[in-house]
């Protein structure tokens, strides 16, 4: 019964670790659902210059650039990367944790496509 319990407990605090890290728990101001369902969760995210965000994750995705830009990611590591945004572009996400931020001086916008579980069958 305590094993039990211990990986109940265990689950919960993964769980809510998870859902603390989600970019639109703890990043409403930059982060906005547009479309979920089953498959996919459809994000807006707009940065004005010089705003950053919180350390926070995704599971893999695709990014569309709605508008050039200049974007800065630094990873838990302290590590960090300059990634120039071009409008009209798509880019593969593998997923990650980092904390964004906007080292351009004008805003940027994109679409980020997070991608859930398995795919459906084609028909």
């Amino acid at each position: 019964m305590r094993a039990v319990m211990l990986l109940v407990a265990l689950w919960i605090t993964a769980a809510m670790s998870a859902h603390a890290q989600d970019a639109v728990t703890v990043d409403p101001k930059h982060y906005k659902v547009e479309f979920e369902n089953e498959q996919v969760r459809v994000l807006r995210i707009k940065y004005g210059p010089g705003e950053k965000s919180v350390m926070h994750q995704h599971p893999a995705n695709v990014a569309v650039f709605l508008t050039d830009g200049q974007g800065k990611f630094t990873l838990p590591d302290g590590n960090s990367m300059n990634a120039p945004m071009k409008a009209g572009t798509a880019q593969w996400g593998a997923g990650e944790k980092h904390l964004p931020a906007n080292v351009g001086d004008k805003p940027f916008e994109l679409i980020l496509v997070e991608l859930k579980g398995k795919a459906m069958p084609a028909k």
